[in-house]
């Protein structure tokens, strides 16, 4: 039984016997005031004398009365001491304010998984000041765990209620299965219907099923690993920039997608209309249409439609400028 339940049942049957008390006292002719006087010093055996004088019945209540609740009440507070030597309240005290914390959360990422995967995704959403929850179930692996988290076995429905599912921007599927995570990821996207789901696969024949289980990416950590490294022996200052632009937290320069919403005053313009380089200091690196293609390295003449995606290269400030564009 956990400590919580048997804190919850030791203050329930004394309560239990303070009212049972204080009714076979009030069956006995005393107020109810005296009446719950009467038990309570007769419960913490403290010997103070009676209210009122006892008849022989009101001996032999008072009697039983002693052994039951005397007894109830030390087995209550040995319980309670139990948990504060333990620490099992303030583990549940912890755990209430963190549920409390991912309630107020909204535009979260949701990491399933606190494997080596599920840490770099968080290393790196936290360095863009991203919030996140972390799902496992092992409560070992996320013991002392600096970010809101949640126990349980994500391919429970109530464990990403839990974890604000349904507020989420994203969710990562970073188990160790692939069959873990195509449940994950049909759960999530049966809960929401435009929630962002980015799945690991293990295998390349997995990310076929995990794209239909509702995946927005299948992503293969080993895969794109060996083609770094790869890249890394063929094109060494090539994926240093991209790696650097994309990780490195100390440089200022950034590569991140700013999106054209329909009803933007870019609409039905074009790039060199907007003049984007000379207004923003921002680089637009491609172009990616409402149909998923991609248009590298765009010219001047290139319009702007709704739902078009362009991918800048550029600082903080200048890829809030591009954005602001949008707003005027």
């Amino acid at each position: 039984m956990s400590p919580l339940r048997r804190i919850s049942r030791a203050v329930l049957a004394f309560l239990l016997v303070v009212l049972a008390g204080t009714l076979g006292y009030l069956i006995l002719g005393f107020g109810l005031l005296d009446a719950l006087y009467q038990t309570v010093t007769t419960i913490s055996t403290v010997g103070f004398r009676e209210v009122h004088p006892l008849t022989g019945a009101g001996q032999l209540f008072t009697m039983l009365l002693i052994v039951v609740g005397a007894g109830t009440a030390l087995y209550m507070f040995g319980v309670l001491l139990e948990a504060l030597i333990e620490g099992h309240l303030r583990e549940y005290m912890e755990r209430r304010r963190m549920d409390r914390r991912i309630d107020r959360m909204s535009g979260h990422v949701i990491v399933c998984g606190w494997g080596r995967v599920g840490r770099s995704c968080v290393q790196y959403l936290v360095g863009l000041g991203k919030q996140i929850v972390v799902i496992d179930r092992d409560p070992a692996r996320l013991k002392d765990l600096e970010y809101p988290n949640v126990v349980g076995d994500v391919t429970d429905d109530s464990v990403l209620e839990a974890a604000g599912v349904r507020r989420a921007h994203a969710l990562i599927a970073a188990l160790d299965a692939d069959a873990d995570n195509v449940y994950v990821t049909l759960s999530s996207r049966a809960l929401r219907q435009d929630l962002i789901i980015i799945a690991r696969a293990r295998t390349e024949s997995s990310k076929s099923k995990l794209l239909r289980a509702g995946a927005n990416r299948a992503v293969n950590p080993q895969l794109i690993g060996g083609r770094r490294m790869a890249a890394f022996a063929l094109q060494p200052n090539v994926a240093e920039f991209l790696d650097v632009v994309m990780h490195d937290d100390t440089l200022d320069y950034r590569i991140e997608e700013v999106d054209i919403v329909a009803g933007s005053p870019l609409i039905g313009r074009t790039l060199a209309d907007i003049a984007v380089r000379e207004t923003t200091g921002a680089l637009v690196l491609a172009i990616r249409t409402s149909d998923g293609q991609f248009i590298a390295n765009p010219t001047g003449e290139t319009i702007l439609a709704a739902e078009t995606i362009l991918i800048v290269l550029g600082t903080p400030t200048q890829l809030d400028s591009i954005r602001g564009l949008g707003d005027n």
